[in-house]
């Protein structure tokens, strides 16, 4: 995201971050608060919203990354992830909408600009494949399992488009786990917007404060529970909690975590 003229770059990144997701979690509260209020005698999760990125391990691409740029490919991985999605925030509160591979692609041009790298032809067609063979984390076949068992209805929430996530179902092999499979480029526009988080709602067919989300980015979880979701932030990176005004209902380092911390809730 772009900094204001003068001063300490980090800074203004920051201050304008907090600002565009600050605004956009605030809308999320005033979308939501009449549903809540209609529900707010309903109890227990009943049903849980995946980001995709809880889910499936975009490490390898790192990796990738690396050993096409030895000695620049983690700084150009670093930006890539973090100009994804703030790209997908800009677009939201600009009203220009691309779809999640575009954005992808768009991050990753920016990202070799910045680290100073030809990007050439065939790394970038590698590199943007590699989101389309996204692999599961070892936690995470055994806890949808479990949460199955348990009764629990499960949905994918996310960015990627219908195309990426199928793919990435595929090749992690989650095929049958999942109720609902829901992209945000349903209604042209990315989480937090509060008519992402509403799909999951309209899908389900169940009050907000009987889904849990599960999310993998803070800002996300700041946003789901603004919308009014019980929420869980599975923070496998250990980055503190966003300042944002709201709190996770639970954060845990895995899905196994997710699994106590739904059954505390049934």
């Amino acid at each position: 995201m772009t900094t204001a003229a003068g001063g300490d770059g980090r800074h203004s990144r920051s201050f304008t971050r907090r600002t565009f997701l600050g605004e956009l979690t605030a809308a999320a509260l005033t979308v939501a608060a009449p549903a809540a209020a209609k529900t707010g005698r309903s109890r227990g999760v009943r049903a849980l919203a995946f980001d995709g990125f809880t889910a499936f391990d975009a490490r390898p691409i790192a990796g990738l990354t690396e050993r096409l740029f030895p000695g620049k490919g983690r700084e150009l991985f670093a930006t890539w992830r973090t100009r994804q999605f703030e790209y997908t925030w800009l677009r939201i509160v600009t009203h220009r909408y691309a779809d999640f591979w575009t954005i992808t692609e768009e991050a990753l041009v920016f990202a070799a600009n910045a680290a100073g790298v030809e990007l050439g032809d065939e790394p970038r067609r590698r590199l943007m494949d590699g989101y389309l063979q996204l692999t599961a984390y070892p936690d995470v076949k055994p806890a949808l399992a479990a949460l199955k068992e348990a009764g629990v209805r499960l949905a994918f929430l996310t960015n990627l488009t219908p195309r990426m996530l199928d793919a990435a179902i595929d090749s992690g092999g989650l095929h049958g786990l999942f109720e609902h499979r829901l992209s945000t480029d349903a209604i042209k526009s990315y989480k937090p917007d509060p008519r992402a988080y509403q799909l999951g709602v309209a899908a389900f067919g169940l009050a907000n404060n009987q889904i849990g989300f599960v999310a993998a980015g803070g800002w996300d979880a700041a946003g789901a529970k603004s919308f009014g979701y019980p929420t869980f932030w599975v923070n496998r990176s250990g980055q503190p909690v966003e300042e944002l005004g709201v709190r996770p209902d639970g954060i845990g380092s895995d899905l196994n975590d997710l699994v106590s911390f739904v059954r505390s809730r049934r």
